[in-house]
């Protein structure tokens, strides 16, 4: 009688937040990749520059005892993959490493949702990165950001992902951001699937405002 082996843990190693660069996109529904990009580069003591080569911002460093490499594509929204691509090739990652992160007209805000593998869903930077990683099987992190029709129904989908959210939504998303972290630090220590049984029902609520 033998003993079965537990399977791999999942780990990240790159972390990708999928976004648009520039001042006019910056913090936008389409942004909030890059956002959690930017706190977990805060939490982590990790500084993000310019890296041609890999045609984004990039920056290494560990959180706790786990080396981790964060990247926010410079590309456009539409050609993430070449930036993604242009790290996991430098670093001879294996796809099943590279966490991306990015946002989710489908669910609320206040909703996350973590997936081992999965489609694109009709989100372009992930048609993108799964065009340029040769594969679905990478693990994603979707943060809710409300279609338009729940949010402002006078709006198409396009400006609705391009549009800053409201005052009233900006103490959600900084704690939908604070959760996120937490998140991404859990699957360092305890792989993705844990973090997905442990966090995928969790979900940050818009109080109502008298």
């Amino acid at each position: 009688m033998t003993d079965a082996t537990p399977p791999a843990l999942v780990i990240p190693h790159l972390i990708v937040g999928l976004g648009n660069p520039g001042a006019k996109y910056a913090h936008t529904r389409h942004n909030i990749g890059f956002d959690l990009v930017d706190a977990l580069a805060k939490a982590w003591g990790i500084a993000l520059a310019e890296q041609r080569k890999f045609q984004g911002e990039f920056g290494e460093g560990f959180a706790g005892t786990h080396k981790v490499r964060l990247l926010k594509p410079q590309t456009y929204m539409n050609n993430s993959g070449q930036s993604i691509r242009a790290v996991v090739d430098w670093y001879k990652l294996n796809p099943e490493s590279v966490l991306v992160v990015y946002d989710e007209m489908d669910l609320p805000l206040g909703k996350l949702r973590l997936r081992l593998s999965g489609s694109a869903g009709g989100h372009n930077g992930m048609k993108s990165a799964i065009a340029h990683l040769g594969t679905q099987s990478f693990p994603r992190l979707r943060l809710g950001i409300g279609s338009a029709k729940s949010v402002h129904p006078d709006k198409d989908a396009v400006s609705h992902v391009l549009g800053r959210f409201s005052l009233q939504e900006a103490p959600v998303v900084a704690e939908v951001l604070k959760l996120a972290v937490e998140m991404v630090e859990y699957s360092l220590r305890h792989g993705i699937e844990k973090t997905m049984s442990r966090f995928n029902n969790r979900s940050v609520v818009l109080e109502s405002v008298e």
